[in-house]
C-alpha cells in the first residue's frame, strides 16, 4: 500500500502545532488568572461598567451613553469591514500562489516552499481573519444590545431590586461585547505572527513567543492597567524618571 506525503515537513507542522499551543495557551492562562483574582485591563474595565451602568439610571437625559455605545459600535463595525477586505486580499491571493512564492522566495531567510504548502500557509491566515470577523460581528450585536438595554432602564423611582438587576445584566452584556471584540483584536496580533510563516518555521515560532509576550505586558503589566486599577496608588512617572517603562 503506498502512503501518502504530509503536506507539511516536520518543522512546519511543529510550527503550526506550536501557534494554536501558544494562542489557545494564552487565552486560557488570560482567563484563569482573572477567574483567580489578577487583575488585568478587561477585568478592570468590567468594574468601571458597572460603575457606567449605574449612572445610566441616575440620569435623566441619556445622550451620553447612546454616543458612548454610539463609538464603541462603530469600532467593531470599522474592525468587521477591515477583515472582510483582509479575506478578499488573502482570496485573491490564493489565485496567484505561483507569482506569490517566487517573490516570497527572493527574501532573506526564506526558500522556496511548493503550491501546496504555500496554500496551507494562506489558509490559516484565512482561518484566523474568518474566526476575527465572527467575534468583530459578535461584539456589534451585543452593543446594539446595550442600547436597546439604554432604552429599557427602569426610572428613578423603581424598585431597588429591580435596579441592581438591570445594572448586573446591562454591565454583563457590555462586558461579552468587550470580551469579543478584545479576542478579535487578538486574532488580528497572531494574524501578523502567522504571516511571518511565509518567511520561514522558526520565525514564525519566535514571532508567536513575541506576540504572546506583547499581549501578556499590555494586559497584565501595563502603565494604562496600574492607572485604571483602582487597588493601586498612582505615580506619576516623573518622579522616578530612571525606572524602566513597560508597554503603556
Amino acid at each position: 500500500m503506498t502512503e501518502l506525503p504530509l503536506p507539511l515537513d516536520w518543522l512546519d507542522a511543529a510550527a503550526l502545532v506550536w501557534f494554536f499551543f501558544i494562542w489557545i495557551g494564552y487565552q486560557w492562562f488570560a482567563a484563569w488568572s482573572v477567574k483567580h483574582g489578577r487583575h488585568s485591563v478587561m477585568s478592570v474595565m468590567s468594574e468601571y461598567r458597572k460603575d457606567w451602568w449605574q449612572q445610566v439610571l441616575d440620569r435623566e437625559q441619556r445622550i451620553v451613553d447612546a454616543a458612548i455605545l454610539t463609538n464603541l459600535s462603530n469600532s467593531a463595525t470599522f474592525f468587521a469591514s477591515t477583515t472582510l477586505l483582509i479575506l478578499g486580499g488573502l482570496l485573491a491571493l490564493m489565485g496567484t500562489s505561483e507569482t506569490v512564492i517566487a517573490i516570497v522566495a527572493e527574501l532573506p531567510f526564506t526558500g522556496r516552499a511548493s503550491k501546496t504548502v504555500w496554500e496551507y500557509k494562506l489558509l490559516l491566515l484565512l482561518a484566523i481573519f474568518v474566526y476575527a470577523f465572527f467575534k468583530f460581528t459578535w461584539s456589534l450585536r451585543q452593543h446594539n444590545f446595550s442600547s436597546v438595554l439604554v432604552g429599557a432602564a427602569p426610572s428613578h423611582d423603581s424598585d431597588p431590586e429591580k435596579r441592581k438587576d438591570y445594572v448586573v445584566r446591562s454591565a454583563r452584556i457590555a462586558t461579552y461585547a468587550s470580551d469579543n471584540f478584545n479576542y478579535g483584536l487578538r486574532a488580528y496580533y497572531f494574524g501578523l505572527a502567522a504571516l511571518t510563516w511565509s518567511l520561514n518555521a522558526w520565525i514564525f515560532m519566535v514571532a508567536t513567543v513575541w506576540v504572546a509576550g506583547i499581549l501578556y505586558m499590555r494586559e497584565f503589566r501595563s502603565d494604562a492597567l496600574r492607572t485604571l486599577d483602582r487597588r493601586k496608588t498612582i505615580v506619576d512617572p516623573r518622579d522616578n524618571p530612571g525606572r524602566r517603562r513597560t508597554d503603556r
